[in-house]
């Protein structure tokens, strides 16, 4: 191993914490959904519109991240992020209202957005292209342990100590990986000599933006992103455990359970297809078979059939591990475009799924309260299947464009193709 290999390793690992806080936010709405529906008396459009907040910002952030890292690299946007991700995670535990906790949320998003651009920028500047794939499976595996925390372990801590401790101290804890990665994270091999670094030109970003927008086989990446990470994150993200609590009739902790498996078998799925990927040297046939498969498991979900703890278990699972094939997208986006702007190439695929989900997460609230028959649980509003399946049907339809998508995308054989 080289020393900028080495190098590259440490930085990875200190990005790769602050990853971790970013999958916790992601996913924490999920955990605490009760909580937040008795805390705030909210609906499920209202609560819907809560957590997607983040996505919103997220979304929006995407490319100006992309631009950002390319020219001015990551050490600096991952301090500032930090630091703003710190003060909205605080005022998120602390809110109280609604109103509040939305602002909070969104600084949140805002704060977190920087780092996964940022990590994909220092696996494509300080290690070989082939290994592109494997490295961010392994960031991911890392990183979903945030959400694994977001399950159970959040959903048990909420009980015991209140769910705004959790974010106070997830706050604290932002600071303190801002900091790390202000002290190890270095934006080029040169040792992030300022003299080095590129300019920023207006002209040649938005040209650069453009090249990326108008190369046609960056859509079909982008677009199964967009449907099989919206459909993950906007489920996963909020409705997850309230579906299984309400149709199948499962305890809290059981549907935490049951959502944390969901993330496990994600983690371990965005390692494995990311290394079958690299040794196949194929990136559309692992893509394909993911997505579909993971199209037609919404079919079970639909239908509320109830089944043994053992069989929804393992079907969650399986859903974990079949979502992780749009992890690929990042390297197909990159190995169609320059290798200069491999940030945003990933910038723009990565936009999609997090657009999907900010969008979908309030609709689905909103179709869920378009069913509602005025029934409660437990401080909160309780819905019928009809209503669940209603906006079930909408995930399952972004799931089924992300498989269709999946079949258009140009095989790089896992290295990047593009040609002046």
């Amino acid at each position: 191993m080289t020393d900028a290999m080495k190098r590259g390793g440490v930085m990875l690992a200190v990005v790769a914490g602050a990853y971790v806080l970013s999958f916790f936010h992601r996913f924490a709405p999920a955990g605490i959904a009760q909580d937040l529906a008795v805390s705030f008396q909210t609906s499920a459009a209202s609560l819907g519109v809560l957590a997607a907040t983040y996505f919103y910002v997220y979304t929006i952030m995407q490319v100006p991240t992309g631009i950002l890292v390319d020219t001015l690299g990551p050490r600096r946007i991952l301090l500032i992020g930090a630091i703003i991700a710190c003060i909205g995670s605080i005022l998120f535990g602390l809110a109280p209202s609604m109103n509040v906790a939305l602002v909070g949320r969104t600084l949140v998003g805002l704060g977190v957005s920087v780092t996964f651009i940022a990590m994909l920028k220092i696996i494509a500047v300080w290690f070989d292209e082939k290994h592109f794939a494997t490295l961010t499976g392994l960031c991911m595996l890392v990183g979903n342990f945030g959400s694994v925390l977001a399950g159970v372990p959040l959903s048990l801590t909420a009980q015991a100590v209140g769910w705004r401790s959790v974010f106070v101290v997830a706050g604290v804890i932002s600071l303190l990986l801002g900091i790390a990665c202000w002290i190890w994270v270095r934006d080029g091999k040169d040792g992030a000599s300022t003299a080095h670094r590129p300019q920023f030109d207006r002209t040649v970003i938005l040209g650069g933006l453009a090249q990326v927008l108008k190369n046609r086989a960056t859509w079909p990446a982008a677009l199964a992103n967009t449907g099989v990470a919206g459909a993950f994150f906007a489920f996963a993200g909020l409705w997850a455990t309230p579906y299984l609590v309400q149709v199948h009739g499962l305890s809290r902790d059981v549907a935490a359970g049951h959502l944390s498996l969901w993330f496990g078998g994600f983690a371990v799925g965005c390692f494995f297809l990311g290394t079958l990927s690299d040794r196949l040297g194929r990136r559309k046939p692992v893509l394909v078979v993911t997505t579909n498969l993971f199209a037609l498991l919404w079919l079970i979900w639909l239908s509320g059939a109830l089944m043994p703890l053992w069989l929804s278990y393992s079907l969650f699972a399986l859903m974990g591990v079949c979502t992780a094939g749009f992890s690929l997208t990042w390297a197909c986006a990159k190995e169609v475009n320059p290798p200069l702007l491999s940030g945003m190439s990933t910038s723009v695929t990565n936009m999609g799924g997090f657009l999907a989900g900010a969008l979908l997460q309030p609709i689905f609230g909103w179709v869920m309260d378009l069913g509602w028959k005025g029934g409660m649980l437990n401080g909160a509003r309780f819905y019928e299947l009809s209503a669940w399946r209603s906006g079930l049907l909408i995930i399952a339809l972004s799931a089924c464009g992300g498989a269709l998508a999946a079949w258009w995308i140009k095989e790089t054989r896992c290295r990047n193709i593009w040609k002046h």
